[in-house]
């Protein structure tokens, strides 16, 4: 039977399931260059508008698993766990999670993006320790998985291809905040990454890109569902991101607190959400008393010795990087009244980084490592006029970033401090 095109988008656009046969000869056309931009722009916009029925949800999140390479992780012996985050300001928990479960006996086989926005990228900050390779070959990603059960490299190429085509259409057509969407995209590249498990960290705040707590219940909810669809055990967390995550915002100075945590001196926010994250790793792995192996992995140091072992292996020079030289030009920005820390925003702390230069504002923007923001204050602490909310680490003075993280600190007579953990999702 022959299809159309324009037949598909007006069935999604009348908020009918289409076949099996329909969305297979629509999205196999897309990748084969057969259906054009604007037909298959249209029928995004109708997803946007009326979502997907739960087969067709499924049934695309299959075509884009297969749309590229997937990574066949049998050979590696036990339950391999992949962690995802939904991606916030400060925001470094895989650089602990991942050598702390290690250490556990859990192997964690994480494909990580690059930052692009207020959001920073796994890969980048992995990437300010010198030498650090995040390309390995799909036999070197195994041995290492094998090892030391723990590697953290960037997304294939030719991986989840219809992805990457969607998103480039998404990010022009204003159809990027789709349930939906989100979820297929999230959930087909790690079914792709071939692990058994999946551990997502969904945040919501003002520094995520789910402000709404229903709707990250909602995105929550629809990623396990389409993990379990595919035989794949997962929990999503719902974390909050209604202040950075710890204090350090900004590649090279995450990294240093990500170290000062595995050392046990990291901050107490911080430090918890990787504890809370890494227990559900190792429960969904089949660990006993999980939490308690997971503190102790952390307090006796194990962990820190694995993430040791996991970066040279890699090629990175950790004593290097503890010589590192620190930004040129370091500034203080001053609290004006006295009061309570009542709100963050957020968002706003993340993008006076990316001005700074930790981040990109296009795909092509070239990252300064140095750079960066350290975070004096949690919602619900007291300050004084004079009081230093921020340091800036910049290569130099930037007034404007400057005021603008003045205005990102809201001080009050009283606040209330924020819930780390909303809710678990299984």
């Amino acid at each position: 039977m022959a299809f159309r095109a324009v037949d598909i988008i007006e069935k999604t656009r009348d908020n009918q399931e289409l076949t099996q046969a329909e969305l297979a000869f629509f999205c196999q056309g897309y990748v084969n260059g057969e259906i054009p931009d604007y037909q298959m722009s249209a029928w995004l916009m109708a997803v946007y508008f009326n979502g997907l029925s739960k087969a067709n949800l499924m049934q695309l999140v299959e075509e884009m698993v297969h749309s590229g390479d997937t990574l066949d992780l049998s050979s590696i012996e036990g339950v391999t766990v992949d962690k995802h985050s939904t991606g916030g300001v400060g925001d470094k928990t895989s650089l602990v999670v991942s050598p702390l479960v290690a250490a556990c006996g859990v192997t964690i086989a994480k494909m990580s993006g690059r930052g692009l926005g207020h959001t920073g990228g796994t890969i980048d900050k992995l990437e300010s320790i010198p030498g650090f390779q995040t390309g390995l070959t799909t036999k070197e990603f195994l041995t290492a998985l094998q090892e030391h059960k723990v590697a953290i490299v960037g997304q294939t190429k030719n991986m989840v291809a219809l992805d990457k085509m969607f998103y480039a259409l998404r990010d022009v057509t204003a159809t990027v905040p789709s349930i939906p969407l989100i979820a297929a995209s999230i959930m087909s590249k790690k079914l792709a990454s071939g692990a058994d498990a999946i551990v997502l960290d969904v945040k919501v705040g003002n520094g995520s890109f789910m402000n709404d707590l229903d709707q990250a219940r909602e995105l929550a909810r629809t990623m396990v569902e389409i993990g379990n669809h595919f035989g794949k055990t997962t929990i999503a967390e719902l974390t909050d991101m209604n202040q950075p995550l710890g204090f350090a915002v900004g590649n090279a100075l995450e990294v240093e607190e990500a170290i000062n945590t595995l050392l046990g001196k990291g901050p107490k926010d911080f430090t918890e959400l990787c504890i809370t994250l890494a227990t559900s790793v190792c429960e969904v792995a089949g660990i006993a008393n999980a939490r308690d192996v997971v503190e102790e992995a952390l307090q006796s140091g194990k962990a820190y010795e694995r993430f040791q072992t996991f970066v040279t292996y890699q090629g990175g020079d950790l004593a290097a990087f503890a010589k590192r030289a620190p930004a040129p030009v370091i500034t203080q920005v001053l609290a004006t009244t006295s009061g309570m820390i009542a709100a963050f925003d957020t968002k706003e702390v993340g993008r006076s980084a990316m001005l700074l230069g930790a981040g990109r504002q296009t795909k092509d923007d070239v990252i300064d490592m140095a750079v960066g923001i350290l975070v004096h204050g949690k919602i619900g602490e007291r300050v004084q006029a004079g009081d230093v909310l921020y340091t800036v680490h910049a290569n130099k003075r930037n007034l404007e970033v400057e005021t603008m993280l003045l205005d990102t600190v809201t001080i009050a007579d009283k606040a209330t401090p924020n819930r780390l953990i909303y809710e678990v999702i299984r």
